[in-house]
């Protein structure tokens, strides 16, 4: 009974929270991945709800990171170590 209860509230949280099937990336991979986990815990739907939100927030943090990496400038790139001409100080 217990499980019943746990499982219909992380359904009811998790469909609260999707606006549309677009928004559930990366849910199924980190469902998957802690479903198995908290199984071997004995937590199984525990684990899916988990890893659910945990594998939603990477694919957005994943997806944050590509759109910012496209507008880096020449100046947020690291050093090679050489010096290019124009900012070389004595000339």
């Amino acid at each position: 009974m217990k499980q019943i209860v746990i499982a219909a509230a992380a359904v009811l949280a998790l469909a609260g929270g999707i606006a549309s099937p677009a928004a559930a990336k990366g849910c199924l991979k980190g469902a998957a991945v802690g479903g198995l986990a908290g199984h071997m815990a004995g937590h199984g739907v525990l684990g899916a709800a988990g890893g659910c939100a945990v594998g939603h927030h990477m694919a957005n943090k994943k997806e944050r990171q590509a759109q910012t990496s496209g507008t880096t400038t020449s100046a947020a790139r690291p050093s090679t170590g050489t010096t290019s001409p124009n900012t070389m100080s004595g000339e």
